[in-house]
């Protein structure tokens, strides 16, 4: 029995480049209109059937803005209920680990798969940035599925569990190691902002965005006061009067080493900022790196080199000596037997509070901490880490156990 034919319909017709092509158009679920051409009227009706069915389906995958155009559509949206501080580290986990990787993608496209590769770098970065850029991924991806930009979620399996390098176990200063500090770089750039460090416990981003405004020195008890907080992007300063947390915001006594420190900078200070470019301006990133570089480059431990030999540079290490001066730069000391960081100075500061007996609720405040649970963790571990702390209090347990068991 032969197929009986479907009765076809009346579909109009139009020209492109000289040859007649039928053509009809289709709505989608959302109202989207697709046009579909073809040489025949039954090509035509085949190619409407398949695409009703797609639709119907919900495989026809509609057009999707591109993984660029809607994170920047996101951290928009972000603006208007997140702190600037915030928003200053999400653009640039954004800008680097899923616009620079996915950018030109449409969001409709992005697998599960390409997440994963995209994600490997920052794998290699400390575990938690490599934490917060799964949470970025997450809630960008999930808000495009709930808006229906997209059909599905590819970061619903994703996870930060086990990712990113542990970071190291933070560890204070000795005094001998703050004092050895405090030599190498008297009469350099970077001792006052050592001295803000280790006197006042101050973070990189209050130190860098401190004006004199906020410093008080002629007073009977003099001190400093924490409103503003540095940051930049593209490596050029940006000064927030918003500060991360409430807690933040802080006045701290100056001790009297501090103090001097103080006094004699502003005398010849130039700037309204405390720490400032030639300028008078905020240091940029790179700028605050090469003030760092005084300190890193009189530190004794192996370090690329190269030099010129038979017309062309090699590479190779150098096992700088403590006390011997730097074979290119005859005022730079190998003076320092141990590195720091910017936040071991800090950490030393909370550190040296607690050994001197301070209560938990006033070096918590001092710090700047919000939270409670992260004064505590340190002051558990300075205090009752040291065998000197603890060994009195074990031995008072134990001699009313022996008392007790005498009996």
């Amino acid at each position: 029995m032969a197929r009986k034919k479907p009765i076809l319909p009346d579909y109009g017709t139009v020209q492109i480049k000289g040859k007649t092509y039928f053509r009809t158009r289709v709505s989608d679920d959302e109202g989207n209109r697709i046009s579909l051409y073809a040489e025949s009227r039954e090509e035509l009706f085949d190619k409407v059937t398949e695409v009703e069915k797609l639709i119907e389906n919900k495989t026809f995958r509609r057009s999707t803005p591109t993984v660029r155009e809607y994170c920047e559509k996101w951290l928009l949206m972000k603006s208007a209920n997140v702190r600037e501080t915030t928003m200053i580290d999400y653009r640039s986990k954004v800008k680097n680990h899923i616009i620079e990787p996915l950018g030109d993608m449409k969001m409709g496209d992005v697998t599960a798969d390409d997440i994963r590769m995209a994600i490997i770098p920052a794998s290699k970065l400390s575990a938690s940035i490599f934490k917060s850029v799964n949470v970025l991924y997450k809630c960008i991806f999930h808000s495009a599925f709930e808006s229906k930009v997209i059909d599905k979620d590819p970061t619903i399996y994703l996870s930060s569990e086990g990712g990113g390098v542990p970071q190291k176990e933070r560890i204070p200063l000795t005094d001998d190691q703050a004092e050895a500090l405090l030599q190498a770089t008297k009469g350099l750039p970077p001792y006052l902002f050592v001295m803000l460090g280790l006197y006042a416990g101050l973070r990189r981003e209050e130190i860098l965005a401190l004006k004199w405004d906020s410093v008080y020195l002629d007073l009977e008890a003099p001190y400093l006061t924490v409103r503003r907080a540095w940051h930049t992007e593209n490596n050029q300063p940006v000064i927030l009067s918003e500060l991360k947390t409430n807690a933040a915001k802080r006045n701290i006594p100056l001790p009297q080493r501090l103090h001097e420190a103080l006094k004699e900078a502003k005398a010849s200070s130039t700037s309204e900022f405390v720490f400032a470019n030639k300028d008078g301006q905020p240091l940029s990133y790179t700028q605050f790196k090469r003030l760092w570089t005084y300190i890193t480059t009189r530190t004794a431990k192996p370090r690329p080199a190269k030099k010129f030999v038979g017309g062309k540079y090699v590479k190779y290490t150098l096992y700088p000596k403590l006390g011997e001066k730097a074979r290119n730069n005859g005022k730079v000391v190998y003076s320092l037997d141990f590195e720091v960081t910017p936040h071991q100075l800090r950490h030393t500061y909370i550190t040296n509070l607690i050994y001197s007996g301070v209560d938990p609720k006033t070096v918590q405040y001092l710090a700047g901490h919000e939270n409670s649970k992260i004064t505590m963790d340190i002051y558990a571990k300075a205090k009752y880490n040291r065998p000197k702390d603890v060994a009195p209090m074990l031995e008072h347990v134990f001699n009313q156990w022996n008392e007790t068991t005498t009996k």
